[in-house]
């Protein structure tokens, strides 16, 4: 997510944990601006992911997809297949980041290997400089030793946005596994990253499960988009909500 693509509302994306190009369309179509395809956890292997990606409009700037580890290989075949970010789990140092950044971008930037398989991927002048235009390179930010080098992370160059992850965050915190925090630890974290991403030119962004949390946050300036709900999680409580109604009347 960079910051001349952030206007108006913040975008909402989708956690999409399940391996289904119709799940990312019925997303797009309900009005998420994009989806975070999640290799890190849930159902989506690469191949998956790949299809998934195809399915998805070539001009969506909010096609994401998120990694299990800094592994070059995985995160080449994504961006080949048009990921237009990459998030990385679990940054801890400078030098994770600069791996981050040398897997997404081009020379002079990174280190990408050029291999524009789908033609046009990314229209411009020079192609290494519209992929690395075009590109988000997204570290997560989600333990106490993140939050205390965040800002020799954020401040890597070629990096792009920083995404909180909440649960694992708490966690490391010595508190209960679960995001959406109004006071303590994990939201001052999330004000102090806010401060240092627009001391360096980033975007904060962060996954929440409540609306009504996630719009206090953006209404507080402190984040520039958001991952809203898990599609696994979303149809859980669907079919609970739906069969408990049913059988809460016969």
């Amino acid at each position: 997510m960079k910051l001349d693509a952030v206007h108006g509302t913040a975008p909402a994306l989708l956690h999409q944990a399940l391996p289904s190009c119709s799940v990312t369309e019925w997303a797009l179509a309900a009005g998420y601006d994009g989806v975070i395809i999640d290799l890190q956890h849930g159902e989506v292997g690469l191949e998956a992911a790949c299809g998934m990606l195809r399915a998805c409009p070539r001009g969506n700037a909010y096609v994401y997809a998120r990694v299990g580890s800094l592994d070059p290989a995985p995160i080449l075949r994504l961006l080949d297949s048009g990921a237009r970010g990459i998030v990385a789990p679990t940054v801890e140092s400078a030098e994770q980041a600069a791996a981050l950044v040398a897997a997404t971008k081009y020379l002079p930037v990174g280190n990408r290997s050029l291999g524009p398989s789908r033609p046009a991927l990314y229209p411009g002048e020079s192609y290494t400089a519209a992929g690395n235009a075009a590109v988000s390179t997204i570290a997560q930010i989600e333990t106490a030793l993140g939050v205390e080098r965040a800002e020799e992370i954020i401040a890597t160059p070629g990096l792009d946005s920083i995404y909180v992850g909440p649960a694992d965050l708490a966690v490391s915190y010595g508190l209960p596994g679960r995001g959406d925090w109004e006071d303590g630890p994990v939201l001052t974290a999330v004000e102090h990253l806010a401060g240092l991403a627009r001391q360096h030119g980033r975007t904060l962004g962060i996954y929440s499960g409540s609306p009504v949390y996630a719009s206090g946050l953006i209404a507080r300036g402190l984040i520039d988009y958001v991952g809203l709900g898990i599609d696994l999680v979303l149809l859980s409580r669907a079919a609970q909500g739906t069969i408990t109604a049913l059988k809460g009347k016969s």
